[in-house]
């Protein structure tokens, strides 16, 4: 990895409003999920994400955990983003990865671009070593993938 993004895309024949609603409701991401790793909405989540909503996650990989994302960045329709971090003290000394969606309408659908971007993380250097941006952005194509599948009219 040699920047701090990294960044994966796809047509998906959906409009842009379709995918929107489905990245914007937390209770979704677990189905939509490439990595396997997002296992459940925390209670409380607000019902469709905005600039600065607050929503948790119940989360596994090896051992489970909880994350706490904010949104950092919003557009309807257009551009959704937020950061991650675990609750409480810890947040200040982890995590700070941000997951962005970015949609442009596009002939057959929409193009999605999903990003992970580890430029205010806590352990940037540590995620930009070894395999793990190879594993991420394979992980982000099935996401989109999965999108794709939510989202699209049947054939």
């Amino acid at each position: 990895m040699d920047g701090n993004v990294v960044s994966v895309e796809r047509v998906i024949p959906a409009q842009p409003e379709a995918i929107f609603d489905v990245i914007a409701d937390a209770s979704r991401h677990p189905e939509i999920d490439g990595s396997g790793t997002v296992k459940g909405a925390k209670d409380g989540n607000p019902q469709r994400l905005e600039l600065g909503s607050t929503f948790g996650m119940s989360m596994r990989q090896g051992i489970s955990y909880p994350m706490v994302s904010t949104v950092i960045e919003f557009e309807k329709d257009k551009r959704l983003a937020w950061q991650s971090v675990p609750p409480g003290f810890l947040g200040k000394l982890f995590g700070g990865r941000i997951w962005r969606y970015e949609l442009e309408p596009a002939d057959g659908g929409t193009l999605v671009r999903e990003s992970w971007d580890v430029s205010q993380d806590h352990q940037r250097s540590f995620l930009k070593m070894g395999k793990m941006a190879e594993t991420t952005r394979s992980n982000m194509e099935k996401t989109l993938e999965r999108i794709e599948e939510v989202t699209s009219p049947p054939a």
